[in-house]
């Protein structure tokens, strides 16, 4: 057998530029790595596209899909970022027209992920990115004082959330893709927005059961300080009991040893390593290469 073939499969779960950080980092150990990416994203251009197109969110899907090829130094994965300014299409990044035009000309935005995955030269062997559900959907949050929230860019200028879910409820995942949480050797969720990017993936009903069901390792990521609003004045502790209230619970905590965010009383097992970028340059963010080597550590 080949040394890929002794590595973990692993599936990350999330969204935005957390889940890049971790696909980065699977990209490192793992024999094959699969990305399962929210797609409630109503904001910016995807938003536009979602509400012009009534597809699924592509914007967080073409980050996944550059970082997952290893192409986010490439031409073309730098192309794909591209924002246009000046323009009839001002604001909206390539990659996001790309995916709704290759959904348009192909009628499958699987398809369109697929497509754009082989242009970025994505080997299927080693990886795939896929979004969470095939049909567009939207987060709504009920606060603590019972207000109900809808859409995940208001949610996540939120505080005091309680509980989120999707609408319509009842959206299904692409064909097989619950069957690859129970094949895998561990689950990454996070680091990422808790509600509007973790639990948007997530709260998936054939995903959900999958979690539950699964023998892989769970591991979860935890941020590296509370975001303004959605988390704001959370410990590590409440951001676990996010995820556990809404029925997804973690196997053990990774959290960045020596960061401002306090402990609490965590229901789990935490594990603390050194997660984060030493380049100033790029400010406070997870180090991939960082993070790759605490995750194979914490492999069972």
């Amino acid at each position: 057998m080949s040394a890929r073939e002794h590595r973990p499969r692993v599936v990350a779960m999330g969204g935005g530029r957390g889940l890049t950080a971790t696909l980065r980092a699977a990209r490192r150990y793992a024999s094959h790595t699969t990305a399962i990416v929210a797609t409630a994203d109503d904001s910016g251009s995807t938003g536009r596209l979602r509400s012009a197109l009534s597809i699924p969110a592509p914007g967080d899907l073409r980050r996944c899909l550059t970082a997952l090829a290893g192409a986010e130094d490439e031409p073309l994965g730098q192309a794909l970022e591209y924002r246009f300014s000046g323009t009839d299409v001002e604001g909206h990044a390539l990659g996001n027209l790309l995916l709704a035009g290759l959904t348009a000309v192909t009628g499958d935005f699987l398809a369109a992920t697929d497509r754009t995955a082989a242009l970025l030269g994505l080997d299927p062997d080693q990886g795939q990115v896929l979004p969470a559900t095939v049909e567009p959907v939207d987060l709504s949050a009920v606060t603590s004082n019972g207000t109900r929230i809808t859409g995940q860019y208001a949610i996540s200028k939120t505080a005091g959330i309680r509980r989120v879910e999707l609408s319509p409820p009842g959206v299904k995942p692409p064909d097989g893709l619950a069957r690859t949480i129970h094949d895998a050797d561990q689950v990454v969720l996070g680091p990422g927005s808790v509600y509007t990017s973790l639990l948007a993936a997530a709260l998936v009903d054939d995903l959900h059961s999958a979690l539950a069901a699964t023998r892989a390792q769970l591991v979860y990521v935890c941020n590296l300080e509370p975001e303004v609003a959605e988390t704001q004045g959370y410990d590590v502790a409440a951001h676990v009991d996010a995820l556990c209230a809404h029925g997804v619970e973690p196997d053990l905590v990774l959290v960045h040893d020596g960061g401002s965010l306090s402990t609490g009383d965590v229901g789990v097992p935490v594990v603390r390593a050194d997660l984060v970028r030493s380049d100033p340059q790029y400010g406070t963010a997870h180090d991939s290469v960082k993070l790759a080597a605490a995750l194979a550590t914490v492999l069972p």
